[in-house]
């Protein structure tokens, strides 16, 4: 057993990080506990790590706690990527108090971009998302999951690559997959475990490279593609501006009758940059329960 204390440049509320993930029933978040389990792959192996939050919104920090000593680095390396430890908050709290974001930044203060835990995962739940409404988008998620993953110490993992590339079309349609979003997961995960697709590789590049080589492949689209520039590569400056959800939250924070368009939404969005991707992610947070 090992464990470390992290220390976080202020602000970073991590209670916002429990509520936004446990709005996920994949997520093992224990909020009186303050804490979430995160399962991780490490050369293949399914590892579960603690996270838990011990300091406040002014004075952050974190208690990471794993079983194997050998994994330690990794993990901590990941974990600090997944939960963005490393990327200061203030200059972005300063940047958007000059904005008509202001009040929300100011309700939801601290609220980091919390990545998706594993490359794969966040592409593949991004098919699986497509053109569902989210409630039944988390259903049909877990029943892929815990059907086809590994548990570890009551902690769900996503399949790896390769064991959803043995699968066929028909073991996906009695979770309720639609025959065409089931060949999209599985040539998804084909592509990644042949090499053909090497994720480690493509999240070097550029966010323009990124998102034409990932709309090749059947079933990414363009809202997949930034959906996985945001929450699985941590780009700053993503707003996906077709995502209905997002306009909805813009449509309520502006008063407006109706959804804006893309094009509104493309002019709205001008006075948050560099930083689209927390406008993205506050707006969401706004609308979200319980926010």
């Amino acid at each position: 057993m090992w464990s470390i204390e992290k220390k976080i440049e202020g602000p970073y509320d991590f209670d916002q990080v429990l509520a936004r993930n446990a709005l996920d029933p994949l997520r093992a978040v224990n909020r009186s506990e303050r804490s979430i389990l995160v399962p991780l792959w490490i050369r293949k192996r399914p590892v579960v790590i603690k996270v838990r939050g011990t300091g406040d919104v002014h004075s952050p920090s974190v208690r990471i706690e794993g079983e194997e000593v050998k994994y330690r680095d990794e993990a901590v390396k990941e974990i600090e990527r997944i939960f963005q430890f490393n990327e200061p908050l203030q200059p972005i709290h300063d940047h958007f108090r000059k904005t008509s974001l202001a009040p929300i930044f100011e309700k939801h203060r601290g609220t980091p971009l919390v990545l998706d835990f594993d490359y794969f995962e966040s592409i593949t739940r991004c098919i699986i998302h497509q053109q569902l409404n989210l409630k039944f988008a988390y259903v049909l998620t877990e029943r892929f999951v815990r059907t086809f993953g590994t548990v570890k110490d009551g902690v769900p993992f996503y399949p790896l690559p390769e064991d959803v590339a043995r699968l066929s079309p028909e073991q996906l349609r009695p979770l309720q997959f639609s025959q065409r979003k089931a060949e999209y997961v599985i040539c998804f995960a084909e592509k990644v475990a042949s090499g053909e697709l090497d994720l480690q590789q493509l999240v070097k590049k550029e966010d323009g490279e990124i998102i034409r080589e990932l709309i090749r492949y059947r079933g990414i689209g363009r809202w997949t593609a930034e959906n996985f520039l945001l929450f699985g590569a941590g780009r700053k400056n993503l707003f996906p501006k077709a995502d209905i959800g997002l306009q909805r939250a813009v449509q309520k924070v502006f008063g407006l009758k109706e959804r804006p368009t893309e094009r509104e939404m493309e002019e709205i969005g001008k006075e948050w940059e560099p930083y689209l991707s927390y406008a993205s992610l506050y707006l969401w947070r706004s609308i979200e329960p319980g926010a």
